[in-house]
């Protein structure tokens, strides 16, 4: 049956290999990879037969792995990065490739091999990195938006190093061609600005209302291989094609569908790309030249992490995230696969060295999830040894922080929030880890903390142990959920409202125990309704038993999730039942002329009159002998029945002349 059969092997390999790392609590790429050695052609036994047709299969899943990342990550997230990710990634991959060179002439190989070497271990493994980051509940973090900047860049740069490296010998050639790349690119972009904000809406636009979940599904996956080919034709990476293609729906209506569909088809064709890295590695081969493998991995590990977590710093970024992104980034890229392919190709990279390469990235691979996770203790570790090391503050207050609430995030949804805590006199943090924001902050006179919330050096920093309320105004959810988890570690009695942008985002927040779940667009939906509905002179009470409708409805799928969320939702329900509203008195109205204490109003409706406002004097709390006049607007607080009542009594001498 051909590559039906190895596929068919490959997945059941792979489940078993991703029971068992399960169950030893490791990474599941890990199992896939195991899986891969074993059923790779080196190993005996059961064997996949058509290697190269699966690992062109591998490819559709980096590039489904890439789409589903630019559908969850923007542009704006990505801009606090960018000066590392245009100026410190080419930084990197000029020193690693120095690296490179210098281990190539160390190990008596010619300079034009020893540059190709430099060249493949400048590339980190996206794939690898981005499945670790999702295992470790790290995605969304600065270190990660970080790394994600980076290794855009990277692969971004697979195209200039395929075009110059072949051309050592005859760099007059290779220039033009590296500049009609160039050339290329910039056309591909400029059409899929063009594309992407009038074509593509309009296509998903057209297709959902078909309320087809299959041709949806088909839509979202041509999207992203369909765009990634065509950046192939333009002679770029096709990986990066799809990540575009990710970036320009994450910008529509539709990408949390879209993400939630295309999910299952990216961790299926994953399995295949770390199965296919798996069969690369060849035991005899590693047993063979096990010490000089070995020393090529401590090397090519330990240089790289080296530039990465000295390079980060230059930059502005302390704290976890250049040990992070030391720890993380150190491996050797599944595009280096294909830079050394091309190596011997042009006859540069004979075989023995094409075999060290291919082992040393694989070993690299493999070790990543053990190192990344490293990253915690060694940090503290750090911490303890050299303590001085300070979080940027602005605007604390002098007596500390305690018993007050934590903002994190500083945007426009978290300043509101801080304008009416500023207003109240309630003590507050924000934490913020975007520059702009900062001085925003630090102009406004906000206390802020810069940082990322998601690190537990950063909660720490906040109080989070004193803290009344964390309030999490960040739109992604990978950050929340990063959140979450820290602060129930530090101080799990904490109540926390967050922000979703859908109800499966409020079901899996509420599934880590957050308080209250807050989603924006509806609430701000619902607000303008009741205004226009107010406009229509749609009686109060019936507005809002519309809107606690509409309420109910959107929650309902939360009350088979969790029956005693109903409960906390009816006790929500209950206290939303007492409402202020605000009535004005017509001419007309049996109230005109009378004291509070002659209309009896308590007695005939059971609501209270709580405030005036006669023209532009407001009188709070008014006294049984403030006298009613015509055009005075009165707030009433009361449930629906009782504000019913008093607007019937306002208005019954007008409704019988009627």
């Amino acid at each position: 049956m051909g590559i039906a059969t190895d596929i068919a092997i490959i997945v059941v390999a792979g489940l078993l290999g991703g029971l068992i790392a399960q169950r030893l609590h490791q990474p599941l790429i890990l199992g896939y990879i195991v899986a891969g050695v074993l059923v790779g052609p080196y190993t005996g036994g059961v064997t996949v037969t058509e290697i190269h047709d699966i690992e062109l299969l591998a490819e559709i899943g980096v590039a489904l792995l890439l789409f589903a990342l630019g559908i969850e990550f923007s542009f704006r997230e990505l801009q606090p990065v960018r000066r590392i990710a245009l100026v410190g990634t080419p930084i990197q991959m000029l020193l690693t490739m120095a690296l490179g060179w210098s281990l190539g002439r160390w190990m008596g190989w010619d300079w034009i091999p020893a540059l190709w070497f430099g060249g493949v271990i400048s590339l980190s493994s996206t794939m690898v990195i981005l499945k670790t980051l999702m295992s470790l509940g790290r995605l969304g973090t600065l270190a990660s938006r970080v790394m994600v900047g980076m290794l855009i860049v990277q692969d971004l740069a697979v195209v200039p190093l395929m075009i110059i490296l072949p051309q050592l010998s005859d760099l007059e050639r290779g220039l033009p061609q590296l500049a009609w790349a160039a050339v290329r690119a910039a056309i591909f972009l400029v059409g899929m600005v063009f594309v992407g904000t009038r074509l593509i809406p309009a296509l998903m636009r057209h297709i959902a209302r078909w309320n087809s979940r299959e041709l949806f599904l088909l839509a979202v996956t041509a999207l992203g291989l369909g765009i990634g080919y065509v950046t192939y034709l333009f002679g770029l990476s096709f990986s990066f094609g799809a990540f575009v293609a990710g970036m320009v729906l994450s910008e529509s209506d539709y990408s949390h569908q879209a993400l939630t569909d295309i999910i299952p088809l990216r961790d299926l064709f994953g399995l295949l790309f770390f199965a296919s890295v798996g069969m690369l590695l060849d035991p005899t081969y590693l047993m063979a030249n096990l010490g000089t493998v070995l020393l090529m991995v401590l090397l090519v590990a330990v240089g790289k992490a080296v530039i990465f977590t000295g390079l980060a710093p230059l930059f502005g970024y302390g704290n976890i995230v250049p040990i992070a992104l030391g720890l993380t980034m150190f491996q050797i890229g599944e595009f280096g696969f294909v830079l050394a392919r091309v190596g011997v190709g042009s006859g540069a990279v004979d075989r023995d060295l094409y075999s060290l390469i291919l082992t040393v990235a694989v070993i690299t691979m493999i070790l990543t999830p053990f190192v990344a996770r490293a990253a915690g203790p060694v940090y503290r570790l750090w911490r303890r040894q050299f303590p001085q090391e300070p979080l940027q503050t602005m605007n604390l207050p002098q007596e500390g922080l305690h018993d007050h609430v934590v903002i994190a995030g500083a945007g426009q949804v978290g300043e509101y929030v801080s304008q009416v805590l500023r207003q109240l006199k309630l003590r507050f943090v924000a934490i913020e880890l975007d520059h702009q924001r900062l001085e925003h902050c630090q102009a406004q006179g906000i206390p802020v903390i810069y940082g990322d919330a998601s690190h537990p050096v950063v909660l720490e920093a906040a109080a989070i142990d004193q803290a009344r309320l964390l309030l999490i105004t960040v739109p992604s959810l990978q950050v929340t959920q990063a959140i979450v988890q820290h602060v129930h570690q530090i101080r799990p009695d904490l109540h926390i409202v967050a922000r979703a942008e859908s109800v499966e985002e409020m079901k899996r927040l509420h599934e880590l125990g957050v308080y209250e779940v807050v989603q924006p667009k509806f609430e701000a939906g619902l607000e303008i309704t009741r205004q226009a509905l107010l406009h229509l002179d749609i009686a109060a009470p019936d507005i809002q038993r519309f809107i606690d409708a509409v309420r109910q409805e959107l929650y309902a799928p939360l009350y088979e999730v969790h029956p005693d969320y109903h409960t906390i939702a009816e006790l929500h329900h209950a206290q939303r039942a007492m409402r202020l509203a605000w009535f004005s008195l017509p001419p007309h109205s049996p109230l005109i002329g009378q004291t509070l204490q002659d209309a009896h109003i308590r007695g005939r409706t059971g609501a209270s009159v709580v405030a005036i406002m006669r023209g532009q004097e407001l009188h709070p709390n008014p006294d049984a002998t403030f006298r009613l006049a015509p055009g005075d607007r009165v707030a009433v607080l009361g449930n629906s029945a009782q504000l019913a009542a008093f607007e019937q009594l306002v208005h019954t001498h007008r409704d019988g002349e009627g």
